[in-house]
């Protein structure tokens, strides 16, 4: 079992997603967090990290968790934990990151297997155009 946390930003029926330098696959902003982490620091830094803003930690509300198998993976899942928060900054692909796009619904088979879940849930709940 991988153990995940992600950012779901969504701004006028788009998500925020990220493409990591040689990957094929666009996956939502986050990671593992490292030990003794909470799940709020393990979103703070990897924000940070992946995307060059502040996540404003007062604001960090759950969204949901999702399983499915791990990108690349074979028989292995993953839990991806789901926060909405605000931030501060300007966002800008940093570290692993090489691009960062907004998606809509029609962009789900650009994604991780995870992350289709997640799409299908807020295009559900009309989050997600």
């Amino acid at each position: 079992m991988i153990d995940k946390i992600a950012w779901l930003h969504l701004a006028d029926g788009r998500i925020l997603s990220t493409r990591s330098r040689g990957k094929e696959v666009y996956y939502l902003p986050g990671g593992k967090r490292e030990p003794g982490e909470t799940d709020a620091e393990t979103l703070v830094r990897e924000i940070r990290e992946e995307l060059d803003v502040t996540i404003k930690e007062e604001s960090i509300a759950p969204a949901g968790v999702f399983e499915a198998e791990a990108h690349g993976h074979a028989c292995t899942l993953v839990r991806m934990t789901c926060y909405t928060a605000e931030y501060a900054g300007t966002l800008a692909a940093s570290s692993e990151i090489e691009e960062v796009v907004w998606l809509t619904y029609a962009d789900r088979d650009r994604v991780s297997a995870v992350d289709k879940i997640i799409f299908d849930h807020l295009h559900e709940t009309g989050r997600l155009k």
